[in-house]
């Protein structure tokens, strides 16, 4: 996905990035505050979320305008509903890149909509119409089982799990589940400089385009959650999570009671008490939009490439994907909507 434009904070008197981050700044470690635990959260099956991330992979690339793209989000659109939680669609066009108009789906599905107070999973669902990291590949498109589908099947089993409690045993908040298309359709200056961004003139980002529209369309109207995580490419083995900027920037409190989460209930090796720079991803526009997001994201906090090796490359299929990955991010996420 994504995600050339890196971005650190004026707060930290940083200049914008369009490139590589400033490796000078990358990792600041620090000792993670002691916090007491809230009630046990029902134990995530990463046998399932596996499962769920292999029947996105099966339709094939999910690139907009294509059948596996339609197929997908309809499977998805009927599995939140057979789950029992309110779905909503909300079609939209954009124009891509290069020029494509894109029909395009985001996905709203509530569990336990009458709860005012509210926390919001985003993930995006689409996949990347080329590896254009890919060496050998390079307009290949992708499978996304970890870009994209790995959030999305999180997302999945929380739901499922949710829907199994009594009422006794549910969280104390309502949870939203909120699917971005149309996200990795984007134009990398680094990889595709003899294609012409048709965007740049507009001043839109080419990046991001469901979360975009979202952000000026809210579904629901007026949707104002206490907080959002986005999770994105959470599945691949060796994921490291550190914390990136801009979630510091706009919701603090919401990386410490993550990263704290993840450290009590043992998954510290795959949550790092490390900072590292921001980056154009989906919580840029939910932030924007006045909704504290963060991004848990797996990308590497020292060395010389923001992104794993298998970035927009044919690589990222299921052999990458990992179960212990998987059950480290769903469970520290469900744990931590669980001590709301």
């Amino acid at each position: 996905m994504k995600k050339k434009l890196l971005w650190l904070a004026p707060a930290l008197a940083l200049l914008v990035l369009t490139g590589c981050p400033d490796k000078s700044k990358t990792t600041v470690e620090t000792d993670a505050p002691a916090e007491q635990a809230g009630p046990a959260a029902p134990l995530f099956n990463a046998d399932s979320a596996y499962a769920y991330t292999a029947r996105q992979v099966a339709f094939g690339p999910r690139v907009p305008n294509s059948k596996a793209h339609a197929a997908c989000a309809d499977w998805l659109v009927q599995r939140f509903r057979t789950l029992g939680l309110t779905v909503r669609e909300q079609p939209f066009e954009a124009m891509a890149f290069d020029g494509k108009m894109l029909r395009c789906r985001n996905i709203v599905a509530q569990f336990k909509p009458e709860y005012a107070r509210r926390v919001t999973i985003f993930s995006h669902w689409d996949t990347r119409p080329f590896a254009d990291k890919d060496t050998v590949k390079p307009n290949a498109p992708l499978d996304g089982a970890s870009d994209g589908a790995s959030g999305v099947a999180i997302a999945l089993e929380m739901a499922r799990l949710l829907s199994l409690q009594p009422d006794s045993l549910t969280p104390n908040v309502g949870v939203d589940f909120i699917l971005f298309d149309a996200e990795d359709y984007g134009y990398d200056a680094d990889t595709q400089s003899k294609l012409v961004n048709k965007l740049a003139g507009a001043g839109q980002d080419s990046w991001c385009l469901g979360s975009q529209y979202w952000s000026k369309h809210l579904l629901p109207a007026g949707y104002k959650p206490s907080y959002g995580i986005l999770l994105d490419m959470v599945g691949a083995k060796n994921a490291k999570f550190s914390r990136e900027q801009q979630s510091v920037q706009y919701a603090k409190d919401v990386v410490d009671k993550v990263w704290n989460t993840a450290a009590q209930i043992g998954y510290s090796d795959f949550f790092l008490f490390q900072d590292s720079p921001g980056i154009t991803d989906d919580h840029v526009y939910t932030n924007q939009a006045g909704i504290r997001t963060i991004d848990i994201i797996d990308h590497l906090p020292v060395g010389d490439e923001y992104f794993p090796a298998y970035h927009h490359t044919t690589q990222d299929n299921m052999s990458i994907i990992d179960k212990r990955t998987l059950k480290a991010v769903g469970q520290t996420v469900l744990q931590t909507i669980y001590q709301e």
